[in-house]
């Protein structure tokens, strides 16, 4: 069964913030000589990894509104270098812009069920709303 995960995007103001950022880091990796891959590093690792790998996405919150997501590829559980157990949730750099969905702020990651995710957006982003309307219409819960 597939399952998801959600979490809060910290210092990302808008979808294209996230989209840069990822861009840098990957551009970052390749100048290093490093693996080109993108990952999300978090403490606690999932137990049911078999469902997130079953088709599940991370669900980023930005601005208190669900608004994409990125496919999970991975999960790699490590220690660091303190001896701190933590995981590496390795994802596709590609983001899937989604409707927006109200959250509440939250600490870590949490379970998102599959009947709760918002749907995917389709179609080009000219078409979308923009982003500070759309914050606006969703806090109003008309979005």
């Amino acid at each position: 069964m597939t399952l998801h995960l959600i979490k809060l995007c910290v210092g990302a103001a808008s979808i294209d913030n996230l989209a840069a950022w990822i861009e840098r880091r990957l551009a970052d990796k390749r100048a290093a000589g490093l693996p080109v891959e993108h990952f999300h590093t978090t403490r606690m690792v999932p137990r049911r990894v078999d469902d997130l790998l079953d088709g599940g996405s991370l669900y980023w919150v930005i601005k208190r509104n669900v608004q994409v997501r990125q496919k999970l590829l991975e999960v790699r559980p490590f220690t660091d270098n303190e001896g701190i157990g933590r995981c590496r949730l390795v994802l596709e750099p590609k983001l899937v812009p989604t409707e927006w969905q109200p959250k509440r702020a939250f600490q870590g990651w949490r379970y998102f069920e599959p009947e709760d995710v918002p749907r995917d957006l389709k179609g080009s982003r000219r078409n979308q709303l923009p982003p500070a309307l759309a914050a606006e219409l969703a806090g109003l819960g008309l979005r």
